[in-house]
C-alpha cells in the first residue's frame, strides 16, 4: 500500500495524473493532492503536510505533469523496499556525484558515466525539442546507488519522510527540496535509481536565476558535507571536477548580475567543506577576482 502525495497547481493536470495513477499503480493506494493554486506555499511545506496525512507505510512524492507508463509499478516499488530494510529513497533519475560547487543533482562538469542514472521519457516545455528517452544505465543494473534523485518522482518510507522533514524554513519556493531531502537521508539509508518504472515527464525544469537562488541557500546549509559520491573517484578527479564547476558557476552568476559580494559569499560558504581541501575554493576566488579586475577576458561577452 502506498500514499501518493502531489502538490497541485493545475486541476486539469491533477485529474489526468490521478486517473493515470489509478490505472497503473496496481496496489491499494491513496492520492493526497494538496491544492496549492491560491496559497502558493513552498513545496517543502506542502510535502510535509502530505507526509503527516499519509496512512500507508510507503509514500511517493510526484509532480502532476507526469504520466506513468509501467503497469503495477506500486508492486515494483514495494518489493524494492521489502527486500532491503536499508532502502531509503527510490527514484527514476539521479546523480552519483553531488558537487561542493552549487548545482542540481546532475553535475554537467563531471565528465564520467557516473554523472547520471535515469530512465525517463523527457518532454520539453521551455525548449522547442522533441521528447527523448533519457536512459542511462552504465552498469546494466536493476538498481543504481546514487547520492540524490530528481524530484519529478520518488518514493520513500513514511517514517523516513517524517524523521527527515523537508526544510520549509530554508527552501521556501519550489526548488532544491529533492536535494535537501536526499542529503538528509544519504548518511542513514540507501538511495537508488530504478530502471523498472518508466514515466513521461512533460517539463525539463527551468534552471534560471530563481532556481539558483534556492540552490545557493541549499549549499549554505550543506557545504560542510560536500562533495559526496557513490562511485570510486580519485582526489585529483574530484579536484578538477570542482575547479571546473566553480569557474563556470562564477561566470554564470556574473552573467545573471549577482554582485561581487554575493559571489564571494557563495565561495565562503563552500569553504566550510570537511570533505576536501579548500584550495579549490581559493581557485574560485582567484577566478572571480581576475574577471572582476578584467585581468581575464569574460568568456561570454553577451552578459545580461
Amino acid at each position: 500500500m502506498i500514499s501518493i502525495i502531489i502538490c497541485s497547481a493545475n486541476q486539469a493536470e491533477l485529474s489526468k495524473v490521478s486517473e493515470n495513477i489509478r490505472n497503473t499503480v496496481g496496489i491499494p493506494h491513496e492520492i493526497i493532492a494538496i491544492d496549492n493554486r491560491i496559497a502558493r506555499r513552498g513545496i517543502c511545506e506542502v510535502y510535509n503536510e502530505g507526509a503527516k496525512r499519509a496512512r500507508f507505510d510507503l509514500v511517493c512524492f510526484m509532480h502532476e505533469d507526469v504520466e506513468i507508463r509501467t503497469g503495477n509499478w506500486g508492486s515494483v516499488v514495494a518489493e524494492i523496499f521489502e527486500r532491503d530494510p536499508e532502502m531509503g529513497i527510490v527514484g527514476v533519475a539521479g546523480g552519483g556525484y553531488k558537487s561542493l560547487s552549487p548545482s542540481g543533482w546532475y553535475q554537467l562538469e563531471f565528465h564520467s558515466e557516473e554523472r547520471s542514472y535515469q530512465n525517463v521519457l523527457q518532454g520539453y516545455k521551455f525548449n522547442e525539442k522533441d521528447e527523448i528517452h533519457a536512459y542511462h544505465n552504465p552498469r546494466n543494473e536493476r538498481l543504481s546507488r546514487v547520492v540524490c534523485v530528481d524530484g519529478l518522482w520518488f518514493c520513500t518510507r513514511r517514517e523516513i519522510a517524517v524523521r527527515f522533514p523537508f526544510d520549509s524554513k530554508v527552501l521556501t519556493a519550489f526548488h532544491g527540496y529533492d536535494l535537501d531531502f536526499c542529503l538528509s537521508v544519504f548518511p542513514h539509508y540507501k538511495i537508488v535509481v530504478t530502471y523498472d518504472v518508466l514515466m513521461t515527464h512533460a517539463s525539463e525544469g527551468n534552471f534560471n536565476k530563481q532556481w539558483l537562488d534556492q540552490i545557493l541557500k541549499l549549499h549554505k546549509k550543506w557545504s560542510y558535507a560536500l562533495p559526496l559520491t557513490t562511485s570510486e573517484m580519485t582526489e585529483s578527479e574530484i579536484y578538477f571536477t570542482e575547479k571546473r564547476s566553480f569557474k563556470k558557476l562564477v561566470e554564470q552568476m556574473m552573467r545573471w548580475n549577482y554582485s561581487y559580494w554575493q559571489i564571494q559569499t557563495m565561495l565562503w560558504h563552500s569553504a566550510k567543506t570537511k570533505q576536501m581541501s579548500t584550495h579549490v575554493v581559493f581557485k574560485g576566488f582567484l577566478h572571480l577576482l581576475k574577471l572582476h579586475l578584467h585581468i581575464l577576458p569574460f568568456p561570454d561577452e553577451q552578459r545580461a
